[in-house]
C-alpha cells in the first residue's frame, strides 16, 4: 500500500503516523470538501480497463503470416481462372484462421476488465463524522471507510479498530483461510500475506467488522499493481505458432523463389509468356499445402473436444498442442494437487471430538474450513453432533481474535453446572494451562505439514467468565486434534505421471513453508528432503539458485511472473496454473496459463487458456497426454501431405527445364490439393494416441516441426512421385496418349500414392499401427470414388481437362503406389534395426 511517501510502508506505521501522513481523521473522517478536492489531486478509485486497437485493426493484424500470403495469392489466382470453389475454400481457410486469432486476442482485453470489476460499487465511508454509502470510486486517500462480514474492500487501508475481523485474501495472496486482522505496527520486510493489519481492494470481509484509514486507491493499490503486471505482459506465441510461423516463412520463399526461377527459365527457352506465366502458377499452388491451415486448425479443434471430455475446456485453439510441448508445470497447491478439504488426520484425547464440536461456530458442512472438519472428526467417531449442543447449549463466549489466537466457550448442562471449553493454537493455549512440557508434541505435528489445535477445559466461576475479554487461566489440557488439506490420490498418480514423461513439476503456494514441505514430500517432487523457497528468499535469491528450486511458498504475484519469465528465457516450455487475481500476471505470460473451473476468479479464468472443470492436477496430465497426441497428427498429416506438394513443383519445374509438355494443369494441382487434404489428410487428425504417449521426454522446444528424420522420408518419398509420375507421363505420351490422357494417368498416381502413404503415416515410427481410423476408411473411399469420377464422368473430364484411364495404366498407377508405400516402412524398419534415426521424434 503506497500512501504517498516511500520511506515507510503503510503497515510499518502506528495509527498517528498514518493520521498525520495521510490528514486523516478517524473519528469524524473527510469532510465532503476535502474529498472532492482529493478526488481531483489523486484522481478517482478505479483501474484502467483494457483499451486496444479497433476490432478491425485487430481482425486484420491476424493477416500477418507469410503462408496467409500465398494462400490469398492463390485464391486470387484461382479465382482469374475461373475455379470459384477452389478459391473459396482458400479463402475460407484464410477466414477462419483470423477469426481464430482475433478472438483469442480479445482475451486480453477482457482479462483487464475483469480486474476492474473486483472494486465493488459502493463503500461504506465517514464523512463529516456521519457513515454513508458512496461509489466506490469515490474513495481517496484520508478516507474512513467501515466494513463488516460480506462486504468487499474497495481500497488498500490501514486498520484502526477490528472487532473479530477475517478477511478473505486468497484471490490476492493465495493464502487459503481467512486472516484474522488486527490494527498493529508490523516490520517493513513482512510480506503481503502476513500483514494482518491491512485490508486490500478487491478482498472480502467473511467474519467480523472492522475501520480503517484509505492508504492507497485505483493503481496505486495491491491490486493495481496486478493491474500493470497485466497491461505489461504480453500474451507469448505458442511453440506450435512459433514453428508453423518459421515453416510458414521459409517454405513461402522457397515457392516463390522457384516461381521466379521457373518463369525466367521458361523465357531464356522461348516460351510464351503467358504459357509461363500458367506453368509458374501451377507449380506455386501445387507446391503450397493449401490443407495445412485447415488440417492444423480442425486437429486441434479435435484435441479440444477430447480434451473438454477430460473435464480441460481450451480458451486458445493453440494452447491444445502446446500442453504436448510443456517441460515445466508450475502448480498450485490447495484444490488441485490437494482436496480443498480440511481434514483431521491426528486425535491425541478423546475428550477434544466433545471439544471440537461444543467450541465451535460452525455447522456440518458450512463454516471455516477448520471448524467443519472438527464437526467431521467427531461424526466419523461416532458422536451427534446435533444432540450433544442440545443437551449442552452455549451460554458464553470468548471469540476467535488474532491477538489471542484462541476461542472459548461456556456450556449448561441438564444438571446446571457450567463447563467451558478452549481451542486455539498450541503455544496460547498451553501457556494458560501451565502445561508447556506438552509443546514438543504440538512442534513435531506441525513440522509434518499439519494444522494443529489444542483443546482445554475449565470450570467458570460464579462472576463474568471472561473478564476482561480474556480466557481463565489454570485451564485443564484435553489434548490435539492435527488436521491438514490432504492430497488427491489421482493428483499423486498424475504427478508421478508427469515426472515419468519427463516433466518438471514445480509447487508455487501462498501457504506456510511447513505445509508446502509436507506436500512436497507427499509428492516427491524434489529427490529427498524438500527444500522450501519463501518470499523473501525468493527475492534475493539468483537466477541459477531459483530456477533449481521446485518449491515455493508466500510468493507475491511479482516473484511469481519472475519465475515463469525465467523458465521461459532458459527455453522451457511452461503450464502455470493459479485460481486467484494475484495468479493472473504469471498466467498470462506462461506458454499455457491453466486456471481453476470451481475455485478460480474471473480474473484468473479470463487470463488463461485452458480451465480445469475439476480444479484437479490429474486433468493437466489428461491434457498434456492429448496434447502430445495433437501434436503427432499434426506432424503426421505435414509428413503425408508434404511429399505430394514437392513433387508437384518439382514435376511442373523439371518439364520447363527438358522443354517437355506440362504433366499437370493449374485446376489439376488443386484437384489432387484439395480433395485428398480434405478425404485423407484431415482423418489424420481423429488418429488415436499412440501407445507410450507418456513414456517419451518432452521434445525440445527449440526443435523444428520437420527435422531431419523426417525430411528423410519426405525426400524419399518425393523422389518416388516425381520420378514416377515423370516416367509414367512421358510412357503414356510415347504410347501415343493424348496430352489429357497422359496428364489422368499422372494424377491419378498422385491420388493413389497418397492413400498408400497415408496408411504409412498413421504411425512414423511404427510399422503396425494400433487399430484402425473409421474417419481415415471412410476418406479413403471416397476418394477413390472422386478419382474414378475424376477419370470417367464427361462432365469432369470437360472441367478438369481429363480423360478415361487406358487399362494398360493401372498397373503402373497401383506399382508406384505400392513402392511409396514399402518405401515409407523401410524407413521404420531400418530405425528399428537401429540403422536409422527415429523419425517420430
Amino acid at each position: 500500500m503506497d500512501t504517498g511517501r516511500r520511506d515507510r510502508p503503510a503497515h510499518t506505521l502506528t495509527i498517528a503516523e498514518a493520521t498525520e501522513r495521510l490528514g486523516a481523521d478517524p473519528r469524524l473522517g473527510l469532510t465532503e470538501r476535502e474529498a472532492a478536492e482529493r478526488n481531483v489531486h489523486f484522481g478517482l478509485n478505479v483501474l484502467p480497463s483494457g483499451r486496444g486497437t479497433s476490432a478491425l485493426g485487430r481482425l486484420l493484424r491476424q493477416l500477418r503470416d507469410p503462408l496467409i500470403y500465398v494462400l490469398l495469392g492463390s485464391c486470387a489466382v484461382t479465382l482469374t481462372l475461373g475455379q470459384l470453389v477452389d478459391s473459396g475454400v482458400i479463402l475460407g481457410v484464410v477466414v477462419l484462421n483470423a477469426v481464430i486469432g482475433y478472438l483469442q486476442e480479445s482475451r486480453a482485453e477482457r482479462a483487464l476488465d475483469a480486474l476492474a470489476r473486483m472494486v465493488p460499487a459502493e463503500a461504506m465511508v465517514l464523512r463529516d463524522g456521519v457513515s454513508r454509502r458512496i461509489p466506490a470510486e469515490r474513495l481517496t486517500p484520508g478516507d474512513v471507510v467501515l466494513f463488516r462480514a460480506g462486504d468487499k474492500v474497495a481500497a488498500d487501508c490501514l486498520l484502526i479498530s477490528a472487532q473479530d475481523l477475517q478477511i478473505d485474501e486468497s484471490a490476492l495472496t493465495g493464502e487459503a483461510a481467512p486472516v484474522s486482522k488486527e490494527p498493529s505496527v508490523l516490520a517493513a520486510d513482512t510480506m503481503l500475506a502476513e500483514r494482518r493489519n491491512t485490508a486490500h481492494a478487491g478482498t472480502v470481509v467473511t467474519r467480523g467488522e472492522g475501520t480503517a484509514i484509505v492508504g492507497a486507491i485505483g493503481s496505486a493499490t495491491e491490486l493495481g499493481l496486478i493491474n500493470q503486471l497485466m497491461g505489461a505482459t504480453g500474451v507469448p506465441p505458442t511453440p506450435l505458432t512459433r514453428k508453423i510461423a518459421g515453416f510458414s516463412r521459409r517454405l513461402s520463399l522457397v515457392i516463390v523463389a522457384l516461381a521466379v526461377v521457373m518463369f525466367v527459365i521458361g523465357l531464356l527457352r522461348d516460351h510464351p509468356a503467358g504459357e509461363m506465366f500458367t506453368a509458374s502458377v501451377a507449380m506455386a499452388v501445387g507446391a503450397i499445402p493449401e490443407g495445412l491451415p485447415a488440417a492444423v486448425t480442425i486437429t486441434l479443434a479435435i484435441g479440444v473436444v477430447r480434451m473438454a471430455r477430460r473435464n480441460a475446456i481450451i480458451r486458445r485453439l493453440p494452447s491444445v498442442e502446446t500442453l504436448g510441448s510443456t517441460t515445466v508445470i508450475c502448480t498450485d497447491k490447495t484444490g488441485t494437487l490437494t482436496a480443498n478439504r480440511m481434514t483431521v488426520t491426528t486425535v491425541l484425547g478423546e475428550e477434544t471430538l466433545l471439544a471440537g464440536i461444543l467450541c465451535n461456530d460452525a455447522e456440518p458442512g458450512d463454516g471455516d474450513p477448520t471448524e467443519t472438519a472438527l464437526l467431521t472428526s467427531a461424526a466419523e467417531a461416532g458422536l451427534d453432533i446435533a444432540a450433544i449442543r442440545a443437551a449442552n447449549p452455549r451460554t458464553a463466549a470468548l471469540p476467535f481474535e488474532s491477538g489471542r489466537n484462541l476461542m472459548a466457550t461456556v456450556h449448561r448442562a441438564q444438571d446446571g453446572s457450567l463447563t467451558g471449553y478452549v481451542k486455539g493454537a498450541p503455544e496460547k493455549v498451553l501457556a494458560l494451562c501451565h502445561s508447556l512440557d506438552k509443546l514438543g508434541t504440538a512442534e513435531t505435528l506441525a513440522r509434518e505439514g499439519l494444522r494443529v489445535l489444542a483443546f482445554a477445559r475449565f470450570t467458570p466461576g460464579a462472576g463474568e467468565p471472561f473478564p476482561g475479554d480474556e480466557p481463565p487461566d489454570g485451564l485443564t489440557l484435553l489434548g490435539f486434534q492435527a488436521m491438514h488439506d490432504p492430497p488427491r490420490p489421482e493428483a499423486l498418480d498424475a504427478v508421478a505421471a508427469c515426472r515419468e514423461a519427463g516433466i518438471e513439476v514445480k509447487m508455487i503456494t501462498g501457504d506456510h513453508p511447513e505445509t508446502a514441505r509436507a506436500i512436497a514430500k507427499a509428492f516427491t517432487l524434489t529427490e529427498g528432503e524438500p527444500t522450501v523457497m519463501s518470499g523473501a528468499e525468493i527475492a534475493a535469491a539468483s537466477d541459477d539458485v531459483l530456477a533449481a528450486a521446485s518449491v515455493f511458498a508466500r510468493v507475491s504475484p511479482e516473484q511469481k511472473l519472475r519465475l515463469v519469465t525465467l523458465l521461459r528465457d532458459r527455453g522451457h516450455v511452461v503450464a502455470m496454473t493459479g485460481d486467484g487475481v494475484n495468479d493472473a500476471p504469471a498466467l498470462r505470460k506462461a506458454d499455457i496459463g491453466v486456471a481453476m473451473g470451481l475455485g478460480g476468479t474471473e480474473v484468473a479464468k479470463e487470463a488463461a487458456d485452458m480451465i480445469l472443470a475439476d480444479d484437479d492436477f490429474a486433468t493437466i496430465e489428461a491434457a498434456v497426454e492429448e496434447g502430445r497426441a495433437v501434436f503427432d497428427n499434426i506432424r503426421k498429416f505435414m509428413a503425408w501431405t508434404l511429399p505430394t506438394n514437392i513433387a508437384e513443383g518439382l514435376v511442373i519445374l523439371a518439364a520447363i527445364v527438358t522443354g517437355a509438355t506440362l504433366p499437370m494443369l493449374p485446376v489439376q494441382v488443386l484437384w489432387i490439393n484439395m480433395t485428398t487434404a480434405v478425404f485423407l489428410g484431415l482423418p489424420l487428425a481423429f488418429e488415436p494416441k499412440e501407445p507410450g504417449i507418456m513414456n517419451r521426454r518432452p521434445r525440445d522446444p527449440r526443435q523444428r516441426m520437420l527435422t531431419a528424420d523426417l525430411l528423410r522420408r519426405i525426400t524419399l518419398v518425393s523422389i518416388i512421385l516425381v520420378a514416377g509420375s515423370f516416367a509414367v507421363f512421358t510412357w503414356q505420351q510415347r504410347a501415343g496418349a493424348t496430352a489429357a490422357e497422359a496428364r489422368s494417368v499422372t494424377i491419378t498416381v498422385f491420388v493413389f500414392a497418397q492413400i498408400a502413404y497415408l496408411v504409412s503415416c498413421r504411425s512414423l515410427d511404427r510399422l503396425r499401427p494400433r487399430g484402425w481410423n473409421p474417419w481415415l476408411l471412410g476418406g479413403v473411399g471416397i476418394m477413390l470414388v472422386l478419382q474414378l469420377s475424376f477419370l470417367y464422368m464427361p462432365v469432369m473430364n470437360s472441367l478438369f481437362h481429363s480423360a478415361p484411364l487406358p487399362l494398360a495404366a493401372w498397373p503402373w498407377v497401383l506399382g508406384l503406389a505400392l513402392v511409396a508405400y514399402l518405401v515409407a516402412e523401410a524407413d521404420k524398419f531400418l530405425w528399428q534395426k537401429g540403422l536409422v534415426s527415429v523419425a517420430g521424434g
